[in-house]
């Protein structure tokens, strides 16, 4: 038994990822004991904090949701209090309650080779009452932005502007829009999720954009998954609509990347469909880039596009000279009238939660890393984490991420190791970054982050079904991995 302060594993974040750590935890290591740390009074990481008008799943939930627990509302594509809806029942139904530490902000972590533990050193948000925890595992569910500030550029004369400039991330839960003047500055999925969303109330709403995103509509409904959720019974269905799911997501993207021309034909081809006759989607609609090398952006049942039919929002794509009193000058000269400024401009993207880690006194430091497996890094002992997928749904990753982790704890207890380190001993080797879409949250943080390798369990390729072979279906014994026992320093992996 734990005595408050010390676990098996001590898990950071309640999140999709946190989350469901603890629940592959509690059903393939019954007899382990975990905590999990919470800065935040409430569970549901990124869907606890985003507010905004319409904000909703960007991937299809019976793959967005968990292996474990189907997804059986009528909505494929999902508004955050029905996604927060089933966060809360995961965490009823698998009793997790009792492990999470809520208002604990984790600050440090330290491991010892001496002792083979990790003390971690959290600071509690009421109190400011600093806390150590100790544990032999680290698992970091903490995602991979900054939970604090979103990024907004530096725009010239903002503060002459006489309405409200809001980030997404901060969204004023008492903000009245109604008969308003907005003006949404971005392209991506928050910009294209906030403009329909808005446009019912607000006097006129406009995207303001720099650049053009590829949108796609897509069914907010899934008509098969419906289906076989009725004939099948959800339990069977989910495994037919997961795998159609995937097949359909990663046969998109393959296509993408390998015919670019063809793809982006289709894509602006469906766009023009859904638009107004003389709308000018060459200009607003048509990217500079190649399908994929960003995130595609969807709208379920056309949303965006039938809200700029019906006249009540507009596309406008210019680059800003500066604010004024009363809203924004573009550099065409044209001026955008505004009441309310929403700067849907992106993320701040950030490693580990401003986790300091350190091994026997000495910092780590992060971008001297690599992934291994992309779900630990080397040269840092009893450590994993889940980040998502980029180009497919966030949790199918996790899920893989924390099988594989339960898979290495099994190990372990089975041969009697106490510690596991990656150990990257090919200088040869090219490091890589580990993301490469081109959006510019992706292009200004990924510096920050660990790199990839080239070969081998070093490489980090967002590939669903190479993950399944090495991470569900591969041997946990590996030469790049070291592992001690309690009775002996430490020896390679055989």
């Amino acid at each position: 038994m734990s005595d408050g302060t010390h676990f098996d594993v001590l898990i950071v974040g309640a999140g999709i990822s946190g989350i469901g750590a603890a629940c592959h935890l509690k059903a393939r290591r019954p007899g382990s004991t975990f905590a999990i740390l919470e800065g935040r009074d409430s569970i549901g990481g990124t869907w606890d904090l985003f507010k905004y008008p319409g904000i909703r799943s960007d991937s299809d939930m019976p793959t967005f949701g968990y292996s474990f627990k189907p997804w059986t509302h009528r909505k494929a594509i999902a508004d955050r209090n029905l996604i927060l809806d089933y966060l809360r029942e995961t965490v009823t139904e698998n009793v997790i309650d009792p492990h999470i530490r809520f208002g604990y902000k984790v600050l440090a972590a330290e491991f010892s080779s001496s002792t083979a533990h990790w003390t971690i050193t959290a600071e509690h948000s009421s109190t400011g009452e600093q806390t150590q925890f100790t544990s032999r595992f680290l698992f970091l569910g903490t995602g991979y932005y900054d939970y604090e500030s979103g990024f907004t550029p530096d725009f010239a004369a903002v503060d002459e502007f006489t309405g409200q400039v809001i980030h997404p991330q901060h969204w004023p839960e008492d903000l009245d829009y109604a008969g308003k003047r907005v003006v949404v500055i971005g392209s991506g999925a928050t910009a294209v999720t906030l403009t329909p969303a808005m446009a019912d109330k607000a006097s006129h709403i406009t995207m303001l954009q720099r650049s053009p995103s590829y949108i796609l509509a897509i069914p907010a409904e899934d008509v098969i998954a419906n289906f076989l959720n009725k004939v099948l019974g959800p339990k069977r269905a989910s495994r037919i609509v997961r795998r159609k799911n995937i097949l359909l997501a990663r046969g998109i993207f393959k296509a993408c990347r390998r015919f670019p021309r063809l793809t982006r034909w289709l894509l602006l081809a469906l766009v023009r469909l859904q638009l107004p006759k003389r709308f000018d989607s060459d200009t607003h609609f048509s990217p500079r880039y190649n399908p994929w090398e960003q995130r595609l952006c969807f709208v379920p049942n056309g949303d965006l596009f039938k809200a700029i039919k019906s006249g009540r929002a507009s596309v406008v794509t210019d680059r800003i000279d500066r604010f004024t009193a009363s809203g924004i000058k573009l550099e065409s000269g044209q001026e955008l009238a505004a009441d309310i400024v929403v700067t849907a401009t992106g993320l701040n993207m950030l490693p580990f939660g401003k986790i300091q880690l350190s091994v026997d006194g000495q910092r780590v430091n992060i971008p001297d890393t690599t992934f291994y497996k992309a779900v630990m890094l080397s040269g840092v002992p009893n450590f994993a984490f889940a980040l998502g997928y980029t180009n497919i749904s966030w949790t199918l990753k996790v899920d893989l991420a924390c099988e594989y982790f339960c898979r290495l704890l099994d190990h372990m207890d089975a041969h009697g190791y106490r510690t596991v380190e990656p150990v990257l001993d090919d200088p040869d080797m090219t490091r890589v970054t580990a993301n490469n879409l081109k959006a510019g949250y992706v292009q200004r943080g990924m510096g920050t982050f660990p790199r990839g390798g080239t070969r081998g369990p070093w490489i980090v390729d967002h590939a669903y079904e190479k993950d399944v072979e090495r991470l569900r279906a591969g041997l946990v014994e590996d030469s790049a991995l070291k592992f001690t026992v309690a009775t002996s320093p430490a020896r390679p992996a055989s």
